[in-house]
């Protein structure tokens, strides 16, 4: 497994650690479910020092499914799937994953314990199909209800009801291999994006290693644009922000310097 964005000759602290999320269900495509989990799990891993670098959403056809999840578990050190483990027949995920990593699908007897102690006498065959796992795999604690999510090398099989995907994400939290966590500064400007395009494209210019979004909104009384600055190192993204704040000064801009290392983009 490669991941391009991690760079082994860093040190721990300085390190680029990549995740990628998988949402997989037609119901997300056709707009009869809006998905929250993506936003979860984005907020979740930038907090730890992950850095959620794509996520995908597919529907429920196994070539497609197949194809994703390879693509993905090699060019990051984590792949975070959602929807399509449940007991009804077009949940097809465990199925997929357990194809592409060219395994077959098993009853986990862990899993069937799990399931037989949380439904008693009204487990049903529908039910025991949450026992099925890709071979070698192993479980993820769910808090919530019974059915256990699955890990199989970096990737990582979890329910798309989101209340039971954020207790597995909060679960496996602490276990994972992380990274130089990501910092940022905002400075909310009182002007028209277009009015700023080309002090942006300056300052990116000369500070290439920082990350510059801008995030226009309209407020009463006119518009304005949220300039988000973005790195892991500390210094470089201050020297960043003074010099764009500078920037805005000579200009003319009216703006607000925000509050450095939260993720702020105006609204």
């Amino acid at each position: 497994m490669a991941d391009a964005d991690t760079h082994t000759d860093r040190t721990p602290d300085q390190e680029v650690v990549t995740a990628a999320m998988l949402v997989i269900g037609n119901e997300i495509l056709s707009g009869r479910t809006q998905d929250a989990n993506i936003n979860y799990l984005a907020k979740t891993m930038t907090e730890i020092g992950v850095r959620l670098s794509e996520a995908r959403i597919v529907p429920d056809q196994e070539e497609i499914v197949v194809e994703a999840v390879n693509d993905l578990r090699r060019r990051y050190a984590y792949v975070f799937t959602s929807g399509g483990i449940g007991p009804t027949h077009d949940d097809i995920t465990v199925d997929c994953i357990a194809k592409a990593f060219g395994v077959e699908v098993v009853e986990h007897p862990e899993a069937r314990q799990i399931l037989e102690d949380f439904y008693g006498e009204q487990l049903t065959e529908a039910r025991l199909r949450m026992a099925r796992t890709p071979d070698g795999a192993s479980l993820v604690v769910n808090p919530v209800s019974g059915a256990p999510g699955i890990k199989i090398e970096n990737v990582y099989i979890f329910a798309g009801i989101p209340r039971i995907f954020r207790g597995m994400v909060d679960g496996i939290a602490g276990e994972l291999r992380t990274g130089a966590k990501l910092l940022s500064h905002t400075i909310v400007v009182q002007s028209p994006e277009s009015a700023l395009a080309g002090l942006l494209l300056e300052t990116q210019s000369n500070h290439p290693e920082v990350e510059i979004g801008s995030y226009p909104f309209q407020r009463p009384g006119g518009f304005g644009v949220s300039v988000v600055l973005r790195s892991t190192d500390a210094l470089r993204l201050s020297q960043c922000r003074t010099a764009l704040v500078a920037a805005l000064r000579q200009a003319g801009h009216t703006f607000e310097d925000g509050v450095p290392n939260r993720e702020n983009p105006g609204s």
